[in-house]
């Protein structure tokens, strides 16, 4: 990831539209912002959460409060609580993300 052309600026995330996106179960609620090719998001999942596709994107995720539990496609699982992260480079793991009890996740990929 290059980061360039990307003037100073400060983000208010209470201030940027929410946009839903319904799991298999669960919803998660996604804040988005774009600077170039990168697209930076907080998220929320709901307690319950479980994603309805593997994912095989580039993260770089952040657990902000809650807990993830990270299944990847190979059949390894990782749980993630307040202040801890994973990364993943594109197109090597496919993973998909759950939650009992919620989560907070700051994401940019």
């Amino acid at each position: 990831m290059k980061l360039s052309d990307i003037s100073f600026a400060i983000t208010d995330w209470k201030e940027v539209e929410i946009t839903e996106h319904p799991g298999e179960t669960g919803t998660a609620c996604w804040r988005t912002r774009h600077f170039g090719e990168i697209r930076v998001r907080l998220v929320e999942y709901s307690a319950g959460y479980t994603a309805d596709h593997w994912c095989s994107k580039g993260h770089i995720l952040f657990c902000i409060e809650g807990e993830l539990n990270v299944e990847l496609q190979d059949g390894h699982h990782y749980t993630l609580t307040s202040g801890m992260s994973y990364q993943v480079a594109d197109n090597t793991m496919a993973h998909r993300s759950r939650t009992k009890i919620g989560a907070k996740l700051f994401i940019v990929d």
